[in-house]
């Protein structure tokens, strides 16, 4: 189904600012982009940014974090895959606009829509996890390799929180000692005249507060987003600053974010071997025939480093010419994903793997 998508000014929080990608360009020719809908669900629109060109380019998947922020904040990853990828993008929906009557949304469903989405092409893709979305892109590769099935061709995990307990954070410290039931008393519920009247959710205007007191920290150490405001190295730095992407927010499903905070900080459950999926353990070891990729900032102080290496510990049974770490030096989380480091350094290693593991 066709669903045009567009920008928007000055997004508010809970309101969509649309990715702007209509024009690529490949061999030096700008080529017009179709952005469609492949199918919706409830919390989630699998996106396919279509080149209106003939190429032969592997398909990648790339699975945005539902964390708060709106996938828009990949717009620089997202640009530079698509002049030499088949490009589809897990958007999740604002919970706000989201029916009380579709139930709720925990950690058990975002791992579902991601093998729903692998089953939609095939598995005949690449998929890209990161941040938040690492765990759930790994457990939904291992749930695939266990049936036996399609499986992603390659998996690249981004300064994923997969082993919180290594080289603890600031972040993942103060997650780990939050109480469930305090938890539970930060969810809102959406007001009228939102679609989602009456859904719990972790609000929007949290996760911004969030994210400036984070923003203000690195202005007082002089971090990655200090630079990145007095610099900003962007695709596109004109329509889209950075400070624009990083704060615009949305409303969080109120039983997934708890399920984030007991299963990955709490529980530790995917590296425990605690994890399951509707009643079937998780196992990393049985990826097998799934590459696996992972890539970590030397400054990140959002997922400690060694949290996303520690996958090629939990997918044992990968054979070693299969696998690829990368730390890039100089950056942070941010700079992973945003910026002239990632077109530059870290983009072409990650094309150059999934083409050589294809």
């Amino acid at each position: 189904m066709d669903s045009p998508m567009t920008g928007a000014d000055n997004p508010s929080p809970g309101r969509h600012p649309g990715f702007g990608l209509d024009v690529t360009t490949i061999g030096g020719r700008s080529i017009t982009v179709r952005t469609s809908y492949c199918f919706e669900k409830s919390f989630c629109r699998l996106v396919h940014f279509e080149r209106e060109t003939q190429c032969a380019d592997p398909a990648v998947l790339v699975v945005a974090p539902l964390s708060g922020h709106f996938a828009m904040l990949l717009r620089d990853m997202l640009a530079a895959l698509m002049p030499e990828h088949d490009l589809y993008l897990m958007d999740w929906v604002d919970a706000r606009e989201v029916s009380v009557d579709e139930g709720d949304f925990g950690m058990e469903d975002d791992i579902a829509y991601i093998i729903e989405c692998v089953g939609q092409l095939n598995g005949d893709v690449h998929l890209i996890g990161m941040c938040q979305s690492a765990m759930p892109a790994l457990a939904a590769t291992a749930l695939l390799a266990s049936r036996g099935g399609s499986v992603p061709r390659t998996l690249t995990l981004f300064g994923g929180m997969i082993d919180p307990r290594i080289n603890p954070t600031r972040i993942d410290r103060l997650t780990a000692n939050l109480s469930l039931s305090w938890a539970e008393y930060a969810m809102a519920t959406v007001p009228p005249p939102y679609p989602g009247e009456g859904r719990r959710v972790y609000p929007a205007s949290a996760q911004q507060a969030a994210l400036i007191a984070y923003l203000i920290r690195h202005f007082a150490s002089g971090g990655e987003l200090l630079r990145k405001l007095l610099e900003d190295d962007g695709e596109d730095v004109k329509h889209y600053p950075f400070l624009r992407l990083y704060l615009s927010v949305m409303d969080l499903p109120a039983q997934f974010f708890l399920d984030t905070i007991r299963l990955v900080f709490h529980d530790v459950a995917l590296p425990l071997g605690r994890l399951s999926w509707r009643g079937i353990a998780v196992e990393p070891a049985s990826v097998t025939r799934t590459a696996l990729m992972t890539v970590e900032g030397e400054f990140d102080d959002i997922s400690g480093l060694g949290q996303t290496r520690v996958a090629h510990e939990l997918c044992r049974n990968i054979p070693d010419h299969r696998r690829r770490h990368h730390l890039q030096a100089g950056v942070g989380h941010f700079g992973l994903f945003h910026g002239s480091v990632w077109r530059t350094a870290i983009m072409p290693r990650v094309r150059a793997f999934i083409r050589e593991m294809a």
